[in-house]
């Protein structure tokens, strides 16, 4: 049970930094950068998001594993 909380815990800190990490990418954007800020997005997402999905799947798994040693 405590793993699970930690697993949901830091899956939503990646969150959070990632909307953190964008905004800060987004007020030091220019319009000359030759990539667009889409761009970024998706890096801060491969970075930030990706791993709070596979978290937030771990925690899953081991709640349904835990359900299911207790019947």
């Amino acid at each position: 049970m405590q793993k699970e909380k930690i697993l949901y815990v830091v899956s939503v800190l990646l969150i959070v930094v990632f909307v953190v990490f964008t905004l800060i990418d987004y007020s030091k954007y220019d319009v000359t950068y030759s990539a667009p800020f889409s761009a970024y997005v998706l890096v801060r997402a491969l970075e930030f998001v990706l791993p709070s999905i596979i978290l937030l799947i771990i925690a899953l798994i081991i709640r349904n594993k835990g359900k299911n040693e207790n019947k």
